[in-house]
């Protein structure tokens, strides 16, 4: 067999991709045993069998061949049905000590006495709030990382410290539950770690497991694997319940209901006991606007990845002068009200409209890349304009143009949230946005404009679907766009104008405009 860092060692590969060669199914887990004298000081290591070598050079020269990860691992997946001897490792006897997930009854889930017409009649549910949930509770987004949990959830499940970084990353719940004391320590903890598997696997492909890996010992990984396999993915409903166990203050397991509530924005699970009576939660998670709402004001700022877009009416002074009242706000709202399915549609989070203008946030997603998202959002709202300007210009006769000028960039802030009892305002701290609507402000006549860095952060295989360049003027006035070009923002404006003036604080940042994106890359 041979050991995990000697086969890094002669591919050259990282650690990284090792992970994700197991995640795809091209490697099998490890087998963990006790190291050789050779490698030092290490408490064990994973050994993989002798073929895992050659399997890995048929992934390069597969890869130098031009296929993506995903048609390697179908054929990796044949391979492994025609002949199983090169299948995953079982677990060992060791392993069956602690619990062998190949050997556990997992719960199934049901779907309680829950309507969306529970609750319209009565008052209960408007009374409540999430702060008055019984037991544990707490909400993930779509990559499965705690955006908001109760101190019921942190005593019982999380054990959490108050110095937690910021980082969106490092609250992972898969992480958490898989590295608790407090879980470890229950018996059939591979039931509660199978419980919400089985409410994310809709949206949590098995990719992005990987991104968990990191932080856990190899026989974690395997349970891991194991557990995701098994998991069957729920249907689309809007709660679902499950019969579970907590520890208690002295360890023991606590028999629980754990109810999982189903969002756009990712997935809230609360927790009673038995013989509390559930339909007062019930009735809460009835009110899912409600629920949602509240939740979104409560949930913890946090350090994050994101990209933000700008978007500005271009010429709304000389517009708004020119149509009555009335049809100038019914422009805007039609711009808005289109605009709508499409953010959703690329998940964008709405920031704020200033104005004719918007703000619009993206951040990571499981299944896909969130700056292309937001490219992707920019080229639709261009053809939704494009319809837009067309029908007003028949209906009003006249030759304007209406444009939204479009400032994309990438970065990492702070996300949180300004509210008063009235009014929520989702915000990023930081240059961010700031350099976003600067570019915003720049751009012209419908043009999306984005940053260096935004684009530098896209893979090279999906960064090919996107044209993009610099426009330039010959001599003879014609226009050329450079392709694959970027330029600082003092080499395309004079910034010894006044006008220019504004982009004084951004006059080196290097942009570049996105002409166009082939879709196909999308579907």
């Amino acid at each position: 067999m041979l050991p995990s860092k000697r086969l890094l060692e002669i591919t050259g590969i990282s650690r990284a991709t090792l992970n994700n060669y197991i995640a795809l199914g091209i490697l099998p887990s490890p087998t963990v045993l006790p190291p050789q004298p050779e490698h030092g000081r290490a408490t064990r290591m994973g050994y993989f069998p002798d073929n895992a070598l050659s399997r890995v050079e048929d992934v390069q020269k597969l890869k130098k061949q031009g296929l993506s990860m995903s048609v390697i691992s179908e054929r990796f997946k044949k391979k492994l049905i025609e002949n199983p001897s090169i299948s995953s490792q079982k677990l060992t006897e060791d392993d069956t000590e602690h619990g062998n997930v190949a050997m556990l009854s997992f719960p199934e889930a049901t779907i309680p006495p829950f309507s969306p017409d529970i609750g319209k009649s009565g008052h209960l549910a408007l009374e409540l709030s999430i702060d008055d949930i019984p037991g544990p509770a707490y909400m993930v987004n779509n990559n499965f990382e705690l955006v908001w949990w109760n101190e019921q959830a942190n005593k019982s499940l999380l054990g959490m410290s108050e110095k937690l970084s910021g980082e969106i990353e490092s609250r992972n719940l898969i992480r958490l539950l898989m590295t608790s004391d407090n879980v470890k320590q229950l018996e059939n903890w591979h039931e509660l770690l199978y419980i919400h598997l089985s409410a994310s696997k809709k949206r949590l492909p098995h990719q992005a497991l990987i991104k968990i890996y990191s932080s856990l010992a190899a026989k974690d990984i395997q349970i891991l694997e194991q557990i995701y396999e098994a998991a069957s993915p729920v249907e689309q409903v809007p709660i679902m319940q499950y019969p579970t166990s907590l520890p208690d203050e002295s360890g023991k397991a606590e028999p629980y209901s754990m109810f999982a509530s189903f969002f756009r924005e990712g997935i809230l699970f609360a927790y009673t006991k038995p013989d509390v009576d559930s339909s007062s939660l019930l009735e809460l998670l009835s009110r899912r606007n409600h629920v949602i709402r509240d939740l979104m004001r409560k949930r913890k700022p946090f350090l994050t990845n994101v990209a933000v877009m700008v978007a500005d009416l271009q010429n709304s002074v000389r517009i708004c002068s020119e149509l009555p009242a009335e049809e100038y706000f019914e422009l805007i709202n039609q711009i808005w009200q289109t605009s709508e399915p499409v953010f959703r549609n690329y998940y964008g989070t709405h920031g704020k409209h200033v104005g004719d203008g918007m703000v619009y946030y993206f951040f990571p997603q499981p299944d896909c890349d969130y700056s292309l998202n937001a490219m992707y959002c920019a080229m639709e709202l261009k053809e939704v304009m494009r319809g837009i300007s067309r029908e007003w210009q028949t209906r009003k006769s006249w030759l304007n143009e209406l444009y939204l000028n479009i400032g994309l960039n990438e970065g990492q802030e702070w996300f949180g949230s300004y509210q008063t009892d009235n009014h929520l305002e989702f915000t990023v701290l930081g240059d961010t946005i700031n350099y976003a609507a600067r570019i915003s402000d720049f751009a012209r006549s419908g043009s999306i404009w984005t940053t260096k860095n935004m684009l530098s952060q896209i893979s090279s295989e999906q960064r090919q679907s996107i044209h993009f360049g610099i426009r330039r003027h010959t001599a003879q006035g014609e226009e050329l766009i450079v392709n694959d070009m970027y330029a600082r923002i003092s080499s395309l404006v004079d910034m010894d104008a006044g006008e220019n003036f504004k982009f004084k604080d951004i006059e080196m940042l290097p942009i570049t405009e996105i002409i166009d994106i082939d879709r196909k890359e999308k579907d």
